[in-house]
């Protein structure tokens, strides 16, 4: 029969992950920001039902949004660039246009990278990791002293923050209707993302292991970020078409068909989104129910 977690365990899992990763981070490591990003997530999903103090919660909320958001711009262009370079492998496009779009790219990742590494240095994010190994000893100490309703009204918060995101999922996923529009798609992606972040915590919080819903979410976050970085290129590739200093009508063509292709590319994997749509509503459905109500208003208020 699996058992629970307590909250301190959850946390020190979280920050065990975030605290290895932090030494491989560096200025060229592509693989450790990214892990270090997807650990910082993770901490900010467990912050929230920790039931620290308002003003803790909120400050560590705030630091670990920064480190996730820098992180993730550089993680963006690192992915663009990646994308470029299999474009160029599959020769699917002009190379010329390609190695246009690639050196605008490659020009805003290195600028990124620079200014992560000057505005959030890795002494920073350890002295946060830090801050959160005392909070582990500080969360443990009030488990003990607490009692047995306490300990079931956090888990009452992480079923709530869940069937919360799984509503958000239907209603983006209704709003998205059967046409390919990127700007609601990528309010898909983003609810299925945070869906899938609930639902994990839920789980190990539960002492369970991930099951078909978890690989379903994963799924089409994978399949909707593929068709959001194509997206995101295609951006890329008309600020290019028009920086073009002086315009030259070669390029622009070879730019215009790189951007058609990409859109082909956008297309196709709209129509697998279609065909997982019905899978990742059956996701949301199973996750959105209501939540038990707790028994005080107390316990409520500290659910958050």
């Amino acid at each position: 029969m699996p058992v629970s977690a307590t909250r301190s365990e959850l946390l020190r899992k979280r920050l065990e992950r975030f605290t290895r990763v932090l030494g491989d981070v560096g200025p060229g490591d592509t693989p450790a920001l990214h892990h270090a990003r997807v650990a910082s997530r993770r901490l900010r999903e467990l912050v929230p039902v920790l039931q620290l103090e308002s003003g803790t919660a909120r400050k560590l909320g705030r630091q670990l949004r920064k480190v996730t958001a820098r992180l993730g711009t550089v993680r963006e262009l690192d992915v663009l660039r990646l994308l470029i370079d299999e474009l160029h492998l599959s020769h699917r496009s002009s190379s010329a246009a390609l190695a246009r779009v690639g050196m605008t790219v490659s020009q805003a990742r290195d600028e990124a990278r620079a200014r992560l590494f000057a505005d959030l240095p890795i002494a920073e994010m350890s002295r946060l990791a830090r801050k959160l190994d005392r909070i582990v000893g500080e969360v443990h100490h009030a488990e003990r002293a607490s009692s047995k309703t306490a300990a079931r009204s956090w888990r009452w918060a992480i079923d709530a923050r869940a069937a919360r995101r799984a509503s958000r999922l239907s209603d983006a996923m209704a709003a998205a209707g059967a046409l390919y529009l990127p700007e609601r798609l990528h309010a898909v992606r983003i609810a299925v993302k945070k869906l899938r972040y609930a639902v994990e915590l839920a789980t190990e919080a539960a002492g369970g292991k991930p099951g078909a819903d978890l690989r379903t979410l994963k799924r089409g976050q994978e399949l909707l970020g593929r068709m959001r970085d194509r997206q995101v290129l295609i951006d890329r590739v008309r600020q290019t078409q028009a920086s073009l200093t002086p315009p030259t009508v070669t390029v622009w063509r070879a730019l215009d068909a790189l951007m058609t292709l990409l859109e082909d590319d956008c297309r196709r994997l709209h129509a697998r989104y279609m065909r997982t749509r019905d899978a990742l509503g059956a996701v949301a459905a199973r996750h959105g129910g209501q939540p038990p109500v707790p028994t005080t208003r107390a316990q409520a208020h500290r659910a958050g």
